[in-house]
């Protein structure tokens, strides 16, 4: 019998809020690894300690990933087993991960992805738009190309998905009106499998009348239904 491929690189989604939203497997695997790479070892720290895991972690974050990551390649090719964890949700959607796992494939390094936890899958099935098709944008641009990025989504036919903070999330529901359309269909989602979890629906312009008097806390998710025929992108 031909000896199975060993793993050397998991990557392991962690709870996005409810600590319950882990799997049987992550847990094991976070147990068996030789060390976790965490985006931040003291938020990780506190989920390791809640789940009994008592194992090394090394920081692995955005302004480190691109200095640390031939040092870890190498450790992998070595025969170490390692896991990528990231804050919350899975790691290389909108957080650390993919220049690791690009190097690691150029290296035949063997990864496996574990299913687990993300904000924009409840969201958009929340969100009652089409599921068919749809486009996840994560964080918009702050700046530099924030404009031509709206200008570009003003057509596009697929529902879309758009992560947003808690301060950006007023001006960036007021662009959307501006670019889409304020009679646009959109869902905003907010603290994802927490106690205060709340999912607002309603046109663009309804929604920021809604968030110019709210108080807005918590960590965002953004849909936005396609541009149909009639909509105002079309008749410019």
């Amino acid at each position: 019998m031909q000896e199975q491929e060993k793993t050397n690189l998991y990557l392991v989604p962690t709870p996005i809020g409810n600590l319950e939203d882990i799997t049987l497997r992550a847990i094991r695997i976070l147990k068996e690894v030789d060390v976790i790479l965490a985006e931040d070892t003291r938020t990780s720290g506190k989920l390791l300690q809640h789940l009994g895991i008592d194992k090394r972690m090394h920081s692995h974050h955005l302004h480190n990933e691109h200095k640390a990551t031939a040092h870890l390649v190498d450790r992998l090719k070595a025969g170490e087993v390692m896991a990528l964890i990231s804050d919350a949700g899975t790691p290389g959607i909108s957080d650390p991960g993919f220049y690791l796992v690009r190097e690691c494939l150029k290296h035949d390094i063997k990864i496996e992805c574990l299913p687990g936890a993300t904000a924009f899958v409840p969201a958009i099935v929340k969100s009652g738009f089409s599921t068919d098709r749809f486009t996840f944008e994560g964080f918009l641009p702050v700046k530099k190309g924030r404009q031509t990025r709206l200008q570009s989504l003003a057509e596009e036919e697929r529902t879309m998905i758009f992560y947003e903070s808690p301060h950006r999330l007023l001006k960036t529901l007021t662009q959307f009106g501006e670019y889409f359309g304020g009679e646009r269909l959109a869902s905003v989602s907010r603290e994802i499998t927490k106690m205060f979890e709340e999912t607002i629906n309603g046109t663009l312009d309804e929604l920021i009348q809604v968030f110019t008097t709210k108080a807005i806390k918590g960590e965002f998710v953004i849909v936005v239904s396609g541009a149909t025929k009639g909509s105002k992108s079309d008749k410019e």
